[in-house]
């Protein structure tokens, strides 16, 4: 139904979340309707309790809520064809009798450019299957990538106690 309501649905589907080459701050002008991103980022927020592998894109799309250009626009409808690639890809719960705990963080180190902040993610699996995650900007710039992945260690070090 969101496929369709956005026009994607006669469109290829992607392999990736985020087009390779979209700029954080761009010289285009602000969309006209800002109201119909902000509601497909909205949407795709949502989408990211049953699809964790959008939350990075859509933390990064978040970002141009104020004041989107058609860069943006274009950026949040990959993500939407993305959505489209695999329809039944999504949280699932084996019935494996593994019940272990596992965490994975990672972290990229100053990659806005308007910001230098970082960007720190973890995911946590009990099981096998997906219990917990999060993507977000850091508070305070890093140093060093040292000091990002360990602020990204920190945040999934926290989410486990």
């Amino acid at each position: 139904e969101l496929i369709k309501k956005f026009g994607c649905d006669s469109l290829s589907a992607v392999s990736c979340p985020l087009p390779s080459l979209i700029k954080s701050s761009s010289s285009d002008a602000p969309l006209a309707e800002v109201t119909s991103y902000r509601k497909l980022v909205g949407k795709l927020n949502y989408l990211t309790n049953t699809q964790p592998d959008i939350s990075f894109a859509v933390q990064y799309l978040s970002q141009f809520l104020q004041t989107p250009t058609q860069e943006h626009m274009t950026a949040a409808l990959h993500t939407l064809r993305y959505v489209n690639k695999d329809p039944s890809q999504g949280l699932f719960f084996n019935d494996a009798p593994d019940f272990s705990l596992q965490a994975f963080c990672d972290a990229d180190w100053a990659q806005c450019p308007c910001t230098r902040r970082s960007v720190s993610g973890f995911v946590i699996l009990f099981g096998g299957s997906l219990i917990s995650w999060k993507s977000k900007k850091q508070p305070t710039v890093a140093l060093s990538s040292a000091e990002a992945e360990y602020r990204s260690m920190r945040a999934v070090t926290a989410e486990l106690a």
